[in-house]
């Protein structure tokens, strides 16, 4: 598995942006469809036996299209649903204790909000990095504050593992995150709060080919 490839668009997961009667699962699948590269499942509000339900619904369906599911801050669900791996905040398991509890087979991300954090985290041995909050968050109440593009170089330059972007990236503002030696773009809303998810995807999934700097011309919609 190519994670850097893989982390191109992430789709984080939160079923709050989701349009009535649409099913978690569902949605999933269009964004994967639409081109999302990385699953991450977040969802704060169902309890371990609830999201261990969810990430079972989408498992056989991620693995037969060879897209990394990774589990939010829950090291038993990560080894009990078989995901790829586990995404861990400052707050949660230290990413030390991670990698013991889950050894080398499986991927670990970490939040990282300046060099500092970013380069004790690849010591500490994880696999990327998710730095942010890029434009702010409008799913997480206690983000941090807004990181600099200047802390974003600084950041991208001092670790030699993947960094991906997080925190209100949308198709308004991905490119200005461009030239900052970034491999990949978190994303919720502009995909999980969209009447077209497949579609938003697509596109979103293009603009951050632009905005890592593997094609030169980016798409011009509107999507709603």
């Amino acid at each position: 598995m190519n994670i850097k490839e893989s982390l191109l668009l992430y789709a984080v997961t939160d079923r709050r942006w989701l349009k009535e009667d649409k099913i978690l699962s569902d949605v999933i699948k269009q964004a994967v469809e639409g081109g999302a590269t990385m699953i991450q499942l977040r969802e704060k509000e169902l309890d371990k036996e609830q999201t261990i339900e969810e990430a079972l619904d989408i498992k056989s369906y991620l693995n037969a299209k060879n897209i990394p599911l990774i589990i939010d801050n829950d090291i038993e669900i990560t080894k009990k649903v078989g995901a790829d791996g586990v995404h861990v905040g400052q707050d949660d398991c230290p990413v030390s204790e991670a990698r013991k509890l889950l050894g080398k087979d499986f991927i670990i991300g970490a939040t990282a909000h300046n060099v500092t954090e970013a380069v004790k985290a690849e010591k500490d041995g994880a696999d990327y990095l998710g730095v942010g909050a890029a434009f702010g968050s409008s799913t997480k109440a206690d983000a941090k504050a807004i990181v600099s593009l200047d802390e974003y170089k600084k950041i991208t330059e001092a670790v030699s593992i993947p960094v991906v972007a997080i925190g209100g990236i949308d198709e308004t503002n991905i490119l200005q995150l461009k030239g900052l030696g970034l491999s990949g773009f978190a994303v919720v809303s502009s995909i999980f709060a969209r009447d077209d998810v497949k579609a938003a995807a697509e596109q979103m999934k293009k603009l951050a080919l632009h905005a890592r700097g593997t094609i030169c011309c980016p798409p011009i919609t509107d999507l709603k």
